[in-house]
């Protein structure tokens, strides 16, 4: 993956419970589900967090195909994920489906393993981040 310079992440409501991402110029909206009060208009923020991760091991299996001269015709990658019953709102389980095109050669395939295990996503998921929640003009909310 291409190092570039982190780009801020904006966020600013749209209607009810929809919100507007903006990115390097780019728009994601969030929602959520009818039944929690939302229009269901969009993914909701929990939605894009497994979406970001499939869609990041799709650009690392896709990389990797391409190399390897097999192409992404038939890739496709499917995320499921579970909510903790107990504690605080999380995730609790992903389960991350890669289906790779047939000309895949199998003696590829430990190597396409090693490579979807080097996700930036899934590192990110797989290991601790340090997260600070400050609210403008008031102390650091970080956790303690």
């Amino acid at each position: 993956m291409t190092r570039h310079e982190p780009a801020p992440v904006e966020v600013r409501p749209l209607e009810g419970d929809a919100y507007v991402v903006e990115v390097r110029g780019h728009q994601l909206h969030v929602d959520q589900p009818r039944e929690d009060g939302g229009t269901d208009t969009a993914p909701t923020p929990v939605e894009l967090l497994v979406g970001a991760l499939a869609a990041c091991v799709a650009y690392f299996a896709g990389r990797f195909l391409t190399r390897h001269g097999v192409g992404t015709e038939g890739l496709a990658v499917r995320a499921t994920f579970t909510m903790a019953a107990e504690g605080p709102a999380r995730v609790d389980s992903v389960h991350v489906r890669i289906v790779v095109p047939p000309d895949l050669p199998p003696e590829r395939v430990p190597a396409l393993r090693a490579v979807l295990g080097t996700c930036t996503v899934k590192n990110t998921l797989t290991h601790a981040v340090e997260l600070d929640l400050e609210i403008d003009g008031f102390p650091s909310l970080a956790p303690g």
